[in-house]
């Protein structure tokens, strides 16, 4: 679990004019720290290291410290707001945590093997990545950046499942909860389909031996 850490401060000057003044400035982003016991504090975070942060998988299945007038939260980050047509975040929402309570939060999977994959390595299969993050359970302190899908050993017509998963200790997925019927396909291996490079290769060959008859 990566280790973040951002400086904001207490936010309160409120309201649309605010926050466009604060989009003028151009040197930090409005936000919101909600969650827990206590009541919702909305904050500005400081904008050059908040934007260097986003460039980063990591940050988004991760446990931020902010730095707010002082006063540390652990939080995580829950929702961005982005302008219409700016490269710009407008808002930013984050979810208190707390080391006693589980938590749910989105984490990335990370496709494993695909060199050394049977199904595409020996047979000419194509992988079809059906999922790209699944929504996990767990403490804190047991938050994986991402989840690893290893498919060195999926065959030809083969298909990963949610539940085919090594979950790290303490992670559950929340989607098995809800009953077998929700053990939806992660990753497969496919036979090509018309158009793909081996059928491009298969109508060469078929055309230049045309070609050959047609000469003799």
């Amino acid at each position: 679990m990566s280790d973040y850490q951002l400086t904001a401060n207490v936010r309160t000057d409120l309201g649309k004019g605010a926050s466009r003044r604060l989009r003028r400035e151009n040197q930090q982003v409005a936000a919101i720290i909600y969650g827990g016991e206590k009541a919702p504090q909305p904050i500005t975070i400081d904008k050059p290291a908040f934007y260097k942060a986003l460039e980063e998988e990591a940050f988004f299945s991760s446990i931020i410290s902010i730095d707010v007038d002082g006063t540390q939260e652990q939080v995580v980050i829950r929702d961005l707001q982005r302008h219409p047509y700016k490269a710009l975040i407008t808002h930013a929402d984050f979810l208190r945590v707390d080391a006693t309570h589980a938590m749910t939060l989105n984490v990335p999977l990370h496709v494993l093997g695909e060199e050394e994959c049977k199904g595409i390595k020996e047979d000419g299969g194509v992988l079809h990545v059906l999922a790209t993050e699944v929504q996990i359970s767990c403490l804190p302190k047991d938050l994986p950046e991402y989840l690893e899908v290893d498919i060195s050993g999926l065959g030809l017509g083969e298909t990963l499942h949610l539940s085919d998963l090594q979950l790290p200790a303490g992670v559950t997925l929340v989607e098995l909860s809800h009953g077998e019927s929700h053990d939806a396909g992660v990753v497969s291996i496919t036979r090509p389909t018309r158009g793909t490079t081996a059928d491009e290769g298969s109508d060469e060959e078929a055309a230049e031996g045309e070609e050959g008859q047609s000469e003799e």
